[in-house]
């Protein structure tokens, strides 16, 4: 049955019960007992007929749940007359399964829907004509055009001079990469310079891309559901109604005291208070910038034990900024910055990008270039304020400037280093690399308190590079150059640890997300691959919301737990007062509303529920690592 119809059935059962008990009401303090009766048994028998259906579905694969017990409540309730009791049962059990319905939310989607990245259509070059076909007709050798920003359909060869690949989903590259002609490009990868020509290799449905889509259905459809934490209680609950009931009944022989056991013992504590928390909790971590996809991930989210973190656009920003400025002829930093972001407003190079970016938080005016020429993939030349200009790298700045250019400076792994002339010398270098996010150090042991034991980066980039950038972090392993495969069998591999949780942004994540109990999603600006795949998905573009996210968890699963037992113990006291003949089955099912009312305050609770900031000092010291060199000018 799809969600939507199950989300009506529902609505359509909590309304049906209602509309019964009401009218029921109305027509009994009318003074129309007997049509009151009929009344709500009809109000009774959908909502019943619908939960002996869902239980022989639990049954038959296995899975044992509360619904026995609220079947057997209204059961007995409707076959000794006690129909006012069978109708406040059922809206109590509607209740609690359209506030669990709504905490699941939409929490996946089909996976048909996870490439909304990828383009339906291609460009094919076709005898000097250009058509748009679907991915589905291209064919190895056919010729496509590859506009500027388009993702690459299919895996293909460059047949251009050369190409300018954004692969930073794929491959967890965080700097474009520049293919020369014949080299091959792979499905979802994005065209960060000028169009280029593309010959197809492989077929859509054969591509790296189409096979990342099917790991992640592979993945979804192999990992546990979620047992409801209700559900894990149920057994034990409905051994001791049961007993309570037909000892009542085999002792007092009045089958009216085990009808009175079982309303009371309608496990509303259970099927309302444990959804009630953890929606609230919901709602609680969604102000904090944490979607969390429904009560089960919420749930599991408690018990994470093994955090695995992807490095591009998850420990770093994904995006390259300047380290440092490093002048040649005696030029200001300020200059060479404000000369070499004004030429690169013409590009949308993302390095380019990032320079202007870089020079407007600086505060430096860019005057509009003129007679602006880009190659791409090599560098640009124009005019700025007068004054010729070239940016690029030092092989192209080399064949522009006069005499021997300077040594450039060391680079760290995983930099990118570019060269600044100027009137036909060289004025300087600015160094450019992905960093880590601000406060990933205090994060990560904000986490470790939150009870994560194992933190580990899986990355498909170099090791060199992951090294480097991960330096002082004390992670308890670092993996690099997976393939999307091998991070969902890292993930496998971890499971005997605990629950895993897998946090990660890019395209070559989504397998992992789906494979992992818990998968996160950096969902500002990350790939909608991930954000599909993934239970949670952070609304802002920040880690640190990942340690109040499973503080919330925790905290509103303790308050469900807290919850239930009271409510439990408040039922069984009632389900004894019922058996010695104290309660009538409506005033066993009154008491019980009593019951769920104060377990339902209580469950509110986590709307209240105040996280601890893990950026503030207290909150975890600033991991700096040992033998660390002052940094460059910024």
């Amino acid at each position: 049955m799809e969600k939507t119809d199950t989300d009506r059935l529902k609505t359509g059962l909590l309304l049906v019960a209602v509309a019964g008990l009401s009218a029921g009401l109305a027509l009994y303090f009318a003074g129309w007992g007997d049509s009151a009766g009929l009344v709500w048994f009809v109000g009774v028998v959908p909502v019943l007929a619908a939960l002996l259906v869902e239980i022989l579905r639990s049954l038959w694969r296995g899975e044992f749940g509360l619904d026995i017990v609220a079947a057997l409540s209204m059961t007995a309730a409707l076959a000794f007359g006690e129909t006012l009791a069978a109708a406040v049962v059922a809206v109590m059990y509607s209740g609690g399964t359209f506030l669990e319905n709504f905490a699941e939310g939409r929490a996946r989607r089909e996976m048909r829907d996870l490439l909304s990245r990828v383009p339906r259509t291609a460009i094919r070059n076709r005898d000097g004509a250009l058509e748009d076909v679907p991915l589905g007709d291209i064919e190895p050798g056919d010729l496509l055009l590859i506009r500027q920003g388009d993702v690459v359909p299919v895996d293909g060869a460059v047949a251009s001079e050369a190409a300018f690949l954004d692969t930073s989903a794929l491959t967890g590259e965080s700097l474009p990469a520049r293919l020369t002609r014949g080299a091959e490009a792979m499905s979802g990868s994005t065209n960060a310079g000028e169009p280029f020509d593309l010959t197809a290799i492989r077929r859509a449905k054969e591509s790296t891309y189409a096979g990342i889509v099917r790991l992640v259905e592979e993945a979804q459809r192999s990992k546990a559901p979620m047992a409801r934490l209700a559900d894990r209680w149920s057994l034990g609950f409905l051994a001791v109604t049961v007993a309570i009931a037909l000892a009542a009944w085999w002792l007092t022989d009045d089958p009216i005291r085990a009808v009175a056991v079982l309303v009371v013992a309608t496990p509303c504590p259970l099927i309302l208070a444990v959804p009630v928390a953890l929606v609230a909790g919901l709602s609680r971590a969604a102000h904090f910038g944490v979607l969390i996809k429904g009560a089960g991930p919420l749930e599991t989210m408690a018990r994470i034990r093994t955090l695995i973190l992807d490095k591009t656009g998850t420990l770093t920003d994904g995006r390259p900024q300047i380290v440092s400025i490093d002048s040649h002829d005696g030029m200001p930093e300020d200059e060479i910055l404000r000369l070499a972001a004004a030429l690169d407003q013409a590009s949308k190079h993302p390095v380019a990008q990032a320079m202007v970016a870089a020079a407007k938080a600086r505060g430096l005016v860019l005057p509009v270039p003129l007679q602006v020429m880009e190659i791409p993939g090599e560098g640009v030349v124009g005019s700025v304020d007068g004054r010729l200009v070239v940016v690029g790298g030092d092989d192209f700045i080399t064949r522009r400037v006069k005499g021997t250019p300077a040594a450039h400076p060391a680079l760290a792994a995983g930099s990118v280093l570019v060269a600044v002339a100027v009137d036909g010398h060289l004025a300087g270098h600015l160094v450019m690399a992905d960093p880590l996010r601000e406060g990933v150090g205090a994060t990560l042991a904000g986490l470790r308190r939150e009870g994560v034991e194992r933190i580990l980066l899986a990355t498909g980039d170099r090791a060199a590079v992951a090294e480097r950038v991960t330096e002082g972090l004390r992670l308890d392993g670092l993996r690099a150059g997976l393939t999307p495969d091998q991070k969902v069998l890292l993930v496998l591999t971890e499971r005997k640890n605990g629950p895993v949780m897998m946090v990660g942004d890019g395209v070559n994540d989504a397998p992992a997300l789906a494979a992992a109990d818990v998968g996160v999603a950096m969902g500002a600006r990350g790939a909608a691959a991930s954000a599909e795949a993934a239970d949670v998905v952070l609304l802002v573009d920040r880690i640190d919301r990942l340690a109040p996210g499973i503080e919330i968890a925790r905290r509103s699963r303790r308050i469900a737990v807290e919850s239930v037992v009271a409510g439990i113990g408040l039922s069984v006291a009632g389900m004894i007062a019922a058996a010695f003949g104290y309660l009538t089955p409506v005033e066993g099912a009154l008491l019980q509303e009593a019951i769920d009312v104060a377990v339902i305050l209580n469950a509110l609770r986590a709307l209240r529920i105040a996280p601890r900031d893990p950026m503030a000092p207290e909150a975890a010291p600033r991991v700096v690592p040992e033998n660390s060199a002052p940094q460059r000018a910024r």
